[in-house]
């Protein structure tokens, strides 16, 4: 088995009195999209940041890339890490190729790299135009051309897509599932659920400093038992008869042309058939499975107390 890109070990960090991390462990293997998810205040950043060297842990260890951050190999180390911060500041007095041409130096890219990291995002006719021309969106794309300098080994993801267009998003996450087939890692930090839903392995979500839930979406919604909604469109008037024929209490709305009903997973079979059952009064069917909203609320909202 292939040595984790990042392995993270009952790691600890506070700031003053405040614990922002909470013994955490957590893996992410070469080649896994992993979603980190959590409520303002989470600890999702103090964790990339634990991961990237940017600060120290209090307790616990860290490993990135296979050498700990801040001892022997980890300036090495650093050059096959490429990382997209929330906030993306550069110098606007710079084109953005000169910008580029910069990053590239730091991580040892020669020139024609820079300029197909530059093509690569769709910035190629930009790349003489200063930066402070740039739209919100062009700097964001920007900033991802520089996280993936240098063919990174482990590709660090915080709020990537804000201000992007939805032609943009789709070529980011067509990049990153090319990036993650030659073997990068990549964790990637984000509130566009449904954007994480369809691009990652993996879903890991923090809660008040720890790890609340670990999985791939569907297995976290299985640990959740969250239900499954079912909407029936009926005949015109034919809403109650078709709520009366199934029976009491998995109903939640009826009118004249539909009928809306919720179950758990195991009870989806049988009501389908009572469903079918019904004979005329029903027109379509659509089984809308819970989403990784649902799933985030169930074990990251920042509201919810732990159980006595």
């Amino acid at each position: 088995m292939a040595e984790p890109a990042l392995a993270l070990e009952g790691v600890s960090k506070a700031y003053g009195r405040e614990k922002a991390v909470a013994g955490v462990t957590l893996d992410v293997a070469p080649g896994e999209r992993l979603a980190l998810l959590g409520h303002n205040g989470a600890g999702k950043t103090t964790l990339l940041k634990l991961a990237l060297g940017l600060t120290w842990a209090d307790g616990g260890s860290v490993t990135t890339l296979g050498r700990a951050p801040g001892g022997p190999g980890w300036t090495e180390a650093k050059r096959a890490i490429g990382f997209l911060p929330e906030s993306v500041a550069f110098l606007g007095s710079m084109t953005g190729r000169e910008t580029i041409r910069f990053y590239g130096r730091l991580k040892g890219a020669d020139r024609a790299a820079c300029e197909e990291a530059l093509a690569h995002v769709g910035l190629a006719h930009a790349a003489a135009k200063r930066v402070r021309t740039y739209s919100k969106g062009m700097r964001q794309r920007l900033g991802f051309a520089q996280a993936i300098l240098g063919a990174p080994r482990l590709l660090v993801l915080d709020e990537p897509t804000g201000g992007l267009d939805p032609d943009s998003r789709h070529a980011f996450h067509a990049t990153l599932r090319a990036l993650a087939a030659r073997g990068t890692a990549i964790i990637l930090s984000s509130h566009v659920l449904t954007e994480v839903e369809a691009g990652t392995d993996r879903v890991a979500i923090m809660r008040h400093g720890r790890l609340a839930a670990l999985g791939t979406a569907e297995e976290l919604k299985r640990e959740a038992g969250l239900a499954v909604t079912i909407r029936v469109a009926v005949r015109p008037g034919g809403g109650a008869r078709l709520a009366s024929a199934i029976g009491a209490g998995v109903a939640t709305r009826i009118n004249d042309h539909a009928v809306e009903l919720r179950c758990s997973a195991g009870e989806k079979p049988a009501l389908i058939q009572r469903i079918l059952g019904a004979g005329d009064e029903v027109e379509d069917i659509e089984i809308v499975p819970p989403g990784l909203d649902a799933v985030y609320a169930r074990f990251g909202g920042a509201e919810r107390e732990s159980a006595p």
